[in-house]
């Protein structure tokens, strides 16, 4: 007989394995025997667990919401400080394990318009205020005419690395998101915040 641990491992095993899956071939294109195989268990367990696949990708997707959650209550409160050129994608993908599947699926919630995806934009705007707010206190940033498009701008930055990071390491040669790329990527970001981007008129 099977112990109650060994019944809450299946189930775990099951979500990561539907997460891995849902990451790469998106979860339209998944099946639950493929999830199954995947796990090394029958399909009759995937339905016991969860007891549909609609109910293992909402699962999933209140799974990766918790990843997130409690990072930004790792901001809010301190632990994790995205400043001097980091964005919240770098901070976040070193607190992930290596070549974890959250960020890939992350990407397909977002793209596709998906309401956990719109759910985590929303918490990730609240982060990126609550931080933006404190950068200012600190006087390291100025709030500007309009500090909601203006963390709005900052957070499209931090996305962009995390939605376009395949496209931007085959044009430049390195894995934006990478310890080098990223390196290289915060000191052009800081130069470009500080020194803006257009010529003075008395350079000219």
């Amino acid at each position: 007989m099977c112990s109650a641990h060994d019944d809450l491992t299946a189930k775990a095993v099951i979500r990561d394995r539907a997460l891995e899956l849902f990451a790469a071939l998106g979860p339209d294109s998944v099946t639950v025997r493929q999830i199954s195989t995947a796990a090394g268990v029958s399909p009759g367990l995937v339905i016991h667990h969860f007891g549909s696949k609609e109910r293992l990708r909402a699962a999933v997707d209140a799974y990766v919401a918790s990843i997130f959650d409690g990072l930004f209550s790792r901001v809010a409160d301190g632990e994790l400080d995205p400043v001097d050129g980091a964005s919240f994608a770098e901070v976040f993908l070193r607190e992930l394990p290596p070549d974890s599947p959250v960020s890939r699926y992350l990407r397909r919630l977002l793209l596709s318009g998906d309401p956990a995806g719109t759910e985590v934009f929303r918490r990730w705007f609240a982060a990126s205020q609550a931080t933006a707010d404190a950068l200012i206190a600190r006087g390291v940033l100025v709030p500007g005419d309009d500090p909601p498009v203006r963390t709005a701008f900052l957070m499209v930055n931090d996305l962009m690395l995390l939605l376009l990071r395949d496209q931007l390491t085959d044009v430049l040669g390195v894995d934006p998101l990478g310890p080098e790329g990223a390196a290289r990527w915060a000191d052009e970001v800081l130069a470009i915040y500080r020194n803006g981007l257009f010529a003075r008129e008395a350079e000219r």
